[in-house]
């Protein structure tokens, strides 16, 4: 399972109507089923959040339903390879998924957010968005952006009563990172090179997700909260 779907299970459970976004929307339908198989109210908007046209389509079609009072922006793509060799469309496609998607989504629903006075709008940066690997420069890039943007957004929309923070995920069992996952050597570092001696589970975001949209937080803004097993903090 993805962060997105368990960012949503997690705050569907508490209490949360969610809508999910993804470009295939037969995966998108049965991951909004499997939510309301567990009796969570969720529905499905498939567009493409690197398109500003459809971005603004999609979140005037979603406010005349309702107010969006959260959003999680989260898409992302890795592609690895060495930095010398790294090919240009890849960049451009990297930078569009990781970076563009939040600056689009997060200005059409801020400016459905400001007129209200209230709303929470939480970024996934990464680990990356303070430390690099080799192969991956290009996406430490992105994530260094969604990192300062998220500083930006709480800067202009603070005053309007908006809170705009980040969670920085470490090393997650995700579908992004199976490949990592899939390699003995990569996991063995992983568990010498993290304190907390593992990978983590991407359930262990719902708690900081939850933070981050409640009221708990209400003077918390421009804040990215790494929740990374303690690897930005050990040498």
């Amino acid at each position: 399972m993805g962060i997105g779907l368990a960012l949503a299970r997690g705050l569907a459970a508490h209490g949360a109507g969610v809508i999910l976004n993804a470009r295939n929307s037969k995966r998108l339908e049965e991951a909004a089923q499997s939510l309301r198989d567990e009796g969570h109210g969720a529905t499905a908007s498939a567009f493409d959040v690197t398109d500003g046209e459809a971005v603004n389509g999609a979140i005037n079609a979603l406010e005349a339903d309702g107010p969006i009072d959260i959003l999680i922006n989260n898409a992302g793509m890795q592609f690895r390879t060495p930095l010398e060799d790294y090919p240009e469309d890849m960049w451009d496609k990297l930078l569009r998924t990781n970076i563009t998607s939040a600056f689009l989504v997060g200005k059409a629903v801020a400016r459905k957010m400001i007129p209200r006075g209230y709303g929470k709008i939480v970024n996934i940066a990464s680990v990356q968005s303070e430390l690099a690997r080799p192969g991956i420069a290009p996406y430490t890039a992105t994530k260094g952006a969604i990192r300062n943007l998220t500083r930006g957004m709480a800067t202009d929309w603070a005053k309007h009563g908006l809170q705009v923070n980040a969670i920085a995920p470490g090393y997650f069992k995700t579908p992004l990172n199976q490949a990592l996952v899939d390699d003995p050597a990569f996991t063995e570092w992983l568990e010498k090179r993290t304190p907390a001696g593992r990978w983590g589970t991407v359930d262990e975001l719902v708690g900081a997700t939850v933070f981050l949209c409640g009221s708990a937080s209400s003077f918390v803004n421009g804040h990215t909260l790494f929740v990374d097993g303690g690897i930005t903090a050990s040498l």
